[in-house]
C-alpha cells in the first residue's frame, strides 16, 4: 500500500524513491509485525484470560504438560494480524504471488479458528472433525494450484519443479503438479500443527524455514542472483521476501510470549495458517522438494505418527495387543518421556533446524 501511495512522489521529493527497494519494504514489514505483536500482545492474552479461552490438556499427553491447562489459546489471531497488515502496508497488493500467499494464510487460519472454536468454546474434545479439515485443505491446494497454472510467472515454468542435488535439475511433472500442490500445503499445515506441541518450537521453526524461503524468493526475483546460484530466475518473487520479513516477524513477536513458560498458544488458529504459509512459499518458489530439507524437523514429527500409528496397527494385526513404535508421538513427546526437559528439546530441536537450514542453502552450489 505504501508503495502504491509513496513511490509516484519520487518525482517530488527524490526520497520516496527509497519504496522501490524490496530490502527496504522487508524491513519495514518485519519491524511493522514486531511492534504489532509487542504492543497487541498484552490486549490480547488479557482478553482471552477474560473470555476464558484457556487451553485444555489430553489426560494422554505428558503429565508435565497438565500445569499448562488453562493457558490462553487462539493467539494465532495475533499472528495473523501481524503478518497480514504488515504485508497489505509494504507489499506490492496488486502481485500475484501475495495475493496467493494472503489467501492461503487467510484461508487456513480460518479453519483453524473454527477448529480451536469448536475445542475451546464449544468443548468439543475433538475440534472440528478431520475429514472436514482435510477438506479444506484440499480445496485450498487446487485453488492455489488453479491460480499458478493461469497467472505463472514464467509460462514455460507452470508445473516444473526443482530437485536439489541434480545438475539443472527441473522437471516438468505436467497433470502432477495439481496434486503435488495439494500434498505439500496439506502436508506441511498438518506437519506445523502437529509439531506445536511445546513452548516456542513450531514458532521458532517457522521463523528459521521462513528465512530460508525470503533469501531464495529474494534470489529468484534476481536475474544476477539466480544465474550465480545456479537456481530457475522467477520474475516477480522478490516481492515474497516482505512476506517472509512479517512472516518472521510475526514468529519472533509471538516468540515473546510463547516461549516457555507459554503465556498465550497459538492455536490451530496460528499452526495451520503458518503452515498453509510455508507450503504455498515452497509451491510459489519452485522449491517443493527442497522444502523435505528446509522443514526437516517438521518432516519427522510428520512422520513420527505416521509410524507410530503404523506400527500400533500392525503389531494389532500380529500379536492381537498393539504396541508403540515411540514412547509417544509426535518425536517431541518421545524425548519428554525419555527424560530431556522441555527447553531442551525445543532448543535442540531448533538447533537441527537451523542444520537443516544450512543444509538446504548449500545444494544452489552443490547442483
Amino acid at each position: 500500500m505504501l508503495y502504491h501511495l509513496l513511490y509516484p512522489l519520487r518525482d517530488f521529493f527524490f526520497a520516496f524513491n527509497i519504496f522501490q527497494y524490496i530490502s527496504f519494504r522487508a524491513v519495514g514489514a518485519a519491524i511493522t509485525a514486531l511492534l504489532i505483536s509487542f504492543l497487541l500482545g498484552p490486549r490480547v492474552i488479557k482478553m482471552l484470560i477474560q473470555l476464558q479461552l484457556g487451553e485444555t490438556i489430553r489426560d494422554s499427553g505428558p503429565e508435565s504438560h497438565q500445569m499448562k491447562k488453562g493457558t490462553p489459546t487462539m493467539g494465532g489471531a495475533l499472528i495473523l494480524l501481524a503478518i497480514i497488515l504488515p504485508t497489505l502496508l509494504w507489499a506490492k497488493i496488486g502481485d500475484t504471488h501475495i495475493q496467493i500467499l494472503l489467501l492461503a494464510t487467510i484461508w487456513m487460519g480460518a479453519i483453524g479458528f473454527f477448529d480451536d472454536y469448536l475445542k475451546v468454546v464449544k468443548k468439543f474434545p475433538d475440534g472440528l472433525i478431520a475429514r472436514y479439515k482435510m477438506a479444506g485443505q484440499i480445496t485450498l491446494g487446487l485453488i492455489v494450484g488453479c491460480l499458478i497454472l493461469a497467472y505463472p510467472t514464467v509460462s514455460e515454468l507452470r508445473t516444473v519443479i526443482s530437485v536439489p542435488f541434480i545438475a539443472n535439475g527441473n522437471i516438468d511433472i505436467g497433470w502432477l503438479y495439481i496434486p503435488l500442490v495439494i500434498l505439500v500445503i496439506t502436508g506441511t499445515s498438518n506437519a506445523v500443527n502437529l509439531t506445536d506441541g511445546l513452548d516456542g518450537l513450531a514458532t521458532g521453526l517457522v521463523a528459521i524455514a521462513t528465512l530460508v524461503f525470503g533469501a531464495i524468493a529474494y534470489a529468484s526475483g534476481r536475474f544476477d542472483y539466480s544465474d550465480y546460484l545456479n537456481i530457475l530466475y522467477l520474475p516477480g518473487t522478490g516481492e515474497l521476501f516482505i512476506f517472509c520479513m512479517a512472516l518472521i516477524g510475526a514468529s519472533i513477536g509471538f516468540l515473546w510470549y510463547n516461549a516457555n513458560p507459554a503465556k498465550i498458544f497459538m492455536g490451530d488458529t496460528g499452526s495451520l495458517s503458518m503452515g498453509a504459509a510455508l507450503g504455498t512459499l515452497a509451491v510459489l518458489l519452485k522449491k517443493e522438494i527442497l522444502f523435505i530439507i528446509i522443514g526437516g524437523v517438521f518432516v519427522a514429527e510428520s512422520l513420527s505418527v505416521i509410524i507410530q500409528v503404523g506400527y500400533f496397527k500392525y503389531t494389532k494385526r500380529k500379536y492381537g495387543e498393539g504396541r508403540k513404535f515411540f514412547k509417544m508421538a509426535p518425536l517431541h513427546h518421545h524425548f519428554e518421556l525419555s527424560g530431556w526437559h522441555e527447553n531442551h528439546v525445543v532448543v535442540r530441536f531448533w538447533i537441527i533446524g537451523i542444520m537443516c537450514a544450512l543444509l538446504s542453502l548449500t545444494t544452489f552450489k552443490v547442483q
